[in-house]
């Protein structure tokens, strides 16, 4: 590859043509983004810090921190890999992974989390979408590359970490974690009644299998007649696979394009589209996103949008519509570089936009309140009483007592429930359930236009 010859290039240039600071020329202002001048002046400056810094450094330390700060420049996802880096991301990638279970990016010199992971500890420990973190153990974060930060939150599993987090106006607090080896199962489902309901938590290598074998089950266990419809839940899905976004997509279209990609250099273009059959056979779908869901979320979400197989619901997406790829440096590691740009199937770009929900439905709790009665039949002057036969009594007794133990079954259920349950729990999660109406307002809509 001409990028890695460059950077090998590069890399000897600093460590044998770094001879003297007093060797730099005093260069005209014709010539300031002469790349050998430049190259000069960066060799001035490496060699000033291997003389005079209060500390020894290597040349490997100054060279890899010096391509560190050259990449961080870019944007937030171009980074450099050492060995030690390629391997975990690979690790990860194949959905097993220590850590704390959160999605992060750099923003203003801070660490961002990009999206928690279900069911991992940085998940239970209420960590949220936008949140900076600016403390790792009490050491500010501020200067370190995201690669030193996400170094520092890995652990031996079981070991525990506390985060100093930034949230919106509120004065930054302290969280504490135990990490933990995040295996994470890219998907989960359940039959919601007649509804098939499939939350996406990452896309890793045979997402879109485990999707196929998800709609299967669901369909034996509900009847593949009396399924409705199926809402796909991509909510705090931060990505993963471009391989399996388009895999996933195409599960559930029959043809036209997925997602293109479009770089600075042409022939490194590409674009996607739908080859197999509708796995669902056009049944009803309804996509769930919100701020958490990012990258391959937004290109699954974007392509069933503009081809109208589904209804998107939530809140606006993420907006990270770039593409990084990684370049092998033999013997040094790598680096993900940022290489170009997704679009939907309609050319528009996700980058820095995000896909807008056809319907927002925003995280809230659904209250009931006491009807208030003020007046019905039984309070009118002279109004008569009911006469209920014998078997009627018997079914308002027994309907009577199958009330109260229900009650008393969800107060105890009330008493032991966990002080830090999250709002997406089956019975809380207000975006679900409003998903779940729409659904079958559809479903029920094609019904009676048949």
């Amino acid at each position: 590859m001409k990028l890695t010859s460059l950077l090998l290039g590069t890399v000897f240039l600093f460590s044998a043509g770094c001879a003297d600071a007093t060797a730099v020329k005093n260069t005209t202002s014709d010539t300031p983004d002469d790349p050998y001048v430049l190259m000069e002046l960066f060799g001035s400056a490496y060699q000033l810090i291997k003389q005079d810094y209060v500390e020894e450094t290597t040349d490997r330390q100054l060279v890899e921190n010096a391509i560190s700060g050259m990449l961080s420049g870019l944007d937030p996802h171009s980074v450099f890999l050492n060995q030690e880096d390629m391997e975990d991301m690979e690790t990860s990638t194949k959905g097993e992974f220590g850590g704390l279970g959160m999605e992060v990016s750099a923003d203003k010199g801070l660490v961002r989390v990009m999206s928690p992971i279900d069911d991992t500890p940085a998940y239970r420990a209420g960590i949220q979408t936008g949140d900076y973190i600016t403390h790792i153990d009490g050491e500010s974060l501020i200067g370190l590359s995201l690669t030193e930060a996400v170094k520092r939150m890995r652990g031996k599993p079981g070991t525990k970490i506390t985060l100093t987090i930034a949230r919106g106006d509120k004065e930054p607090f302290d969280v504490k974690l135990k990490r933990d080896i995040i295996k994470v199962d890219p998907v989960k489902y359940e039959a919601k009644g007649d509804v098939g309901y499939i939350r996406v938590i990452q896309f890793s290598d045979h997402t879109s299998d485990k999707i196929k074998e998800a709609i299967t089950n669901i369909n034996k266990e509900i009847g593949k007649d009396k399924v409705l419809g199926y809402i796909l839940d991509v909510r705090n899905n931060p990505g993963g696979l471009l391989t399996e976004a388009v895999n996933v997509s195409d599960v559930f279209l029959s043809e036209g394009e997925i997602v293109s990609t479009r770089s600075r250099r042409p022939e490194e273009s590409m674009s996607f589209s739908a080859k197999t059959p509708d796995f669902t056979n056009g049944k009803p779908l309804v996509v769930l996103i919100n701020e958490g869901s990012a990258s391959a979320s937004e290109i699954v979400a974007g392509a069933l949008q503009d081809h109208r197989r589904a209804l998107i619901v939530g809140e606006q997406s993420f907006g990270k519509g770039s593409v990084q790829a990684v370049r092998d440096i033999p013997g040094f590691g790598g680096i993900k570089l940022t290489i170009s740009r997704y679009y939907t199937p309609s050319g528009r770009s996700i980058q820095a936009k995000g896909i807008e929900p056809d319907i927002v439905i925003p995280r809230a709790k659904l209250e009931e309140f006491p009807a208030v009665r003020w007046m019905d039949e039984k309070s009118l002057p002279g109004a008569i009483s009911a006469e209920e036969g014998k078997k009627a009594k018997d079914t308002i007794a027994k309907e009577t007592a199958k009330k109260k133990a229900q009650q008393a079954v969800s107060k105890n259920k009330g008493s032991v429930a966990s002080s830090d349950e999250k709002d997406t729990t089956p019975a809380t999660d207000y975006q679900l359930n409003r998903a779940i109406d729409i659904l079958r307002g559809i479903a029920l809509y094609q019904q009676a236009d048949k």
